[in-house]
């Protein structure tokens, strides 16, 4: 099975490799710079001449937005726009090009709604300071050294790792992998080399064949399966809190920078940004590596992993919550299961935004109109059944994996909008297919409750 996969290593930079690789990263930022400056005065002056009534024809020619056409239009101007451009690998003033690029295209998708989500803005100019450095290379002289300690870039030459690179030296000697791309890029203080590989990647077979798990994310346990298992939530963010204070309190006792004056920021001011990076990246490191060791293990182990699809950028907007749900990671979660599964050889699916987990018996499947947020045991009225509340949702998580059997890796919508009367459950089944209702009874703990299973169109 064929899979793009990244590697990324930590670099252990000279001085003036770090030099170097800065220079590069600000060719990147020129290069976007001087198009998008030539991008919005193109469309200034076709606006100009259009309300001066000049006829569409006769309009100043337009640019191409593709990464084509801006190559074509900096290789013209390079020689006045930047006299110094053989300094720097060709590779560089790609990177720039392209992410003009690509957030040229993501917004022109978004305003004529091709592109789904949050509506994408025009892009903007990169800021010397603020911007991240990075540059990617796509071609030359790109490999890992014999020993697994070095690394070869295009003009940047052979770069130190700070950790070895046997993991992915062993497919490139093996002939499992090929090298697509290379980007270096400033995080937290530190370099780091991310290679963008297609591997061949073995067929696997979950270590449970039939197992199926239920996944209910939350703030109080990062995740509750449905096997009983309840994973703790680190929290790193509110155990970094103390640090991360003390550091922002020291930064702003420094002189730091002022756009209004065009003052530069002192010595000490950088060195206290710095120190409050590196927290930060620490707190972010320690997230990811809880994520990642979670996610695989449930990939591995179940066949059949079952989410919700949670609308996170919505749940953000709980003051109260907002800080504990990021720390927490739901988005990254769902993320890493739905190419985990996938290399594993199980499926993921996903149950709809409005499936009703929380508030549905795991025992007879009644489902309550209203359920507070405080209320952390579920109380059925129907059958008395009491359990955990996050437990009894990743159970119903778990018993939605049987009725959207055959649906594919992600399934489509389960539930409307509106909270059904008790005892009526709405599952996931084949997108495209037109609303068919199907009634059957379902004898429960004390009583006979309705279970309607319908079938929706895909939106």
């Amino acid at each position: 099975m064929k899979a793009i996969q990244a590697y990324r290593f930590a670099l252990d930079l000279t001085p003036g490799q770090e030099r170097d690789v800065l220079a590069h990263a600000g060719a990147a930022r020129v290069a976007h710079n001087w198009a998008l400056a030539h991008v919005k005065a193109v469309m200034d002056q076709r606006t100009a001449e259009r309300s001066y009534g000049v006829p569409d024809e006769l309009l100043t020619l337009s640019l191409s937005w593709s990464l084509a056409g801006l190559r074509k239009a900096w290789n013209a101007a390079k020689h006045e726009a930047a006299p110094w451009w053989r300094e720097c690998s060709k590779e560089a003033f790609n990177t720039g090009l392209d992410a003009l690029a690509r957030g040229l295209g993501s917004w022109s998708d978004s305003r004529s709604g091709k592109r789904a989500g949050r509506p994408v803005g025009f892009p903007r100019f990169k800021s010397r300071r603020r911007t991240t450095p990075s540059v990617r290379f796509t071609t030359g002289a790109i490999r890992v050294e014999p020993d697994r300690k070095h690394v070869v870039l295009p003009r940047l030459g052979r770069l130190k790792l700070h950790e070895s690179a046997r993991k992915l030296a062993r497919r490139l000697d093996n002939g499992t992998a090929r090298i697509m791309s290379a980007t270096v890029r400033r995080d937290g203080g530190r370099w780091h080399v991310a290679f963008c590989v297609v591997i061949d990647r073995v067929e696997r077979v979950p270590a449970r064949p039939g197992s199926v798990v239920g996944v209910d994310v939350g703030v109080k346990y990062l995740a509750v399966l449905s096997t009983g298992e309840m994973v703790d939530n680190p929290r790193h963010l509110r155990t970094a809190r103390t640090r991360l204070r003390q550091l922002g309190r020291a930064l702003s006792r420094k002189t730091g920078p002022d756009r209004r004056t065009g003052r530069r920021p002192s010595k000490r001011w950088q060195r206290a940004s710095a120190r409050l990076g590196r927290a930060h990246a620490r707190v972010r490191n320690l997230r990811r590596d809880g994520l990642h060791k979670l996610t695989t293990r449930l990939a591995r182990e179940h066949a059949t992993v079952v989410v919700e699809d949670l609308n996170v950028a919505g749940m953000l907007r709980n003051r109260r919550l907002a800080r504990h749900i990021t720390d927490a990671g739901f988005g990254e979660i769902r993320r890493q299961l739905a190419y985990k599964t996938e290399w594993s050889g199980g499926q993921l699916i996903v149950a709809d935004r409005w499936y009703p987990s929380s508030k549905t018996c795991s025992g007879c499947g009644a489902v309550k109109t209203k359920l507070a947020l405080s209320e952390r045991e579920y109380a059925c009225e129907a059958c008395g059944l009491v359990i955990d509340r996050d437990r009894n949702a990743s159970l119903n998580l778990a018993a939605l994996a049987a009725a959207t059997a055959g649906s594919g890796p992600v399934a489509a919508r389960g539930a409307d909008r509106k909270t059904r009367v008790r005892g009526q459950v709405a599952v996931k089944r084949e997108p495209g297919t037109t609303p068919v209702g199907q009634t059957g009874t379902v004898p429960p703990q004390g009583g006979t409750i309705d279970r309607v299973l319908t079938k929706h169109t895909e939106r």
